[in-house]
């Protein structure tokens, strides 16, 4: 069966903003004497406003419903806030692709916990299976690193990093479970999702008094700063957005996949990372915690058990 148009459009559009969102590691790292906070604060403070500016109507229009719910609106814009920090700390301690993988994987999982704890829904099989894979592969992950000769303390910079990692998924399942809410109340959801974002951004961007004196030190800083914020963060979400008015949100989600795989290669060809065999072991039990999540267990076992059916 042929793909329609609209599909294809969707499928390129979420496809560009994955591979977007895999080069912000390999990008950051290039800045020079940047802190991975100011890196966070200005990416996702400028994106953020610029999403907010342009849903700006949206949120004028509807704002009062999001401040009704200010015990809400304040745990997701803090969410949106620290989640560029703890993200990009993630990768600046435990390297590019560690950082990306675990941030990614647990988000998810953390996700369903918030959902068992607040609309009271159940684990699903399909969730026992991804978590043991998640649980196990970050374990692997936090010892797999090679030493290098600049990095004394290794293992617990490695650990560090890896627990920031957890951090960014716990946020940006918060962020979502917050968004999620907001629409499920009846809310718009550019203007949940704009508004949480230019909350955030009214939080990050003042922090750059005193995290940001070097982003535009240089022609390399103040371009790889301006990319951060407008290709990945800005664009790529657009293009997110873009692509679910024509494919369904699972499909999307299987598709983002490409962004660790994105963010392992620039890792490995352009930045010379390099792990243990224990690393790549613990790589792939958190890929396949990621396709787990990507599949429905329920349509498997139903053509499992006609094939079974058919074949006696």
């Amino acid at each position: 069966m042929l793909l329609s148009s609209e599909t294809i459009k969707g499928i390129l559009a979420v496809v560009i903003a994955s591979l977007l969102w895999g080069t912000t590691g390999t990008a950051a790292s290039l800045s020079s004497d940047v802190s991975p906070l100011a890196i966070g604060a200005f990416s996702m403070g400028v994106g953020g406003l610029m999403m907010a500016l342009t849903n700006i109507r949206s949120l004028f229009v509807n704002y009062r419903l999001l401040i009704k719910r200010k015990s809400l609106f304040a745990i997701g814009t803090l969410s949106v806030a620290i989640y560029p920090l703890a993200f990009y700390s993630s990768m600046y301690l435990s390297g590019v692709a560690i950082g990306t993988i675990v941030s990614i994987a647990t988000a998810p999982i953390f996700a369903a916990v918030l959902e068992r704890l607040f609309n009271q829904k159940p684990f699903s099989k399909k969730w026992s299976i991804s978590c043991t894979f998640g649980v196990i592969g970050v374990i692997l992950l936090t010892t797999a690193k090679e030493p290098t000769s600049d990095e004394t303390s290794n293992l617990f910079l490695n650990t560090l990093g890896i627990i920031l990692g957890c951090i960014a998924g716990l946020t940006y399942a918060c962020y979502s479970w917050v968004a999620r809410s907001f629409i499920e109340k009846g809310i718009d959801s550019k203007t949940a999702i704009s508004g949480l974002f230019g909350g955030a951004a009214i939080l990050l961007l003042p922090s750059l008094l005193f995290t940001g004196e070097n982003l535009f030190l240089n022609v390399t800083n103040s371009a790889i700063s301006l990319y951060m914020a407008i290709v990945p963060m800005f664009l790529g979400y657009l293009l997110f957005a873009y692509g679910l008015t024509f494919i369904e949100a699972s499909n999307a989600t299987l598709i983002t996949l490409l962004e660790p795989l994105m963010a392992t290669v620039l890792a490995v060809l352009l930045l010379g990372e390099s792990f243990k065999l224990i690393a790549w072991v613990g790589a792939l039990l958190v890929l396949l915690c990621l396709i787990v999540q990507s599949i429905n267990l329920t349509k498997i076992n139903i053509s499992f058990s006609l094939q079974s059916r058919t074949e006696r």
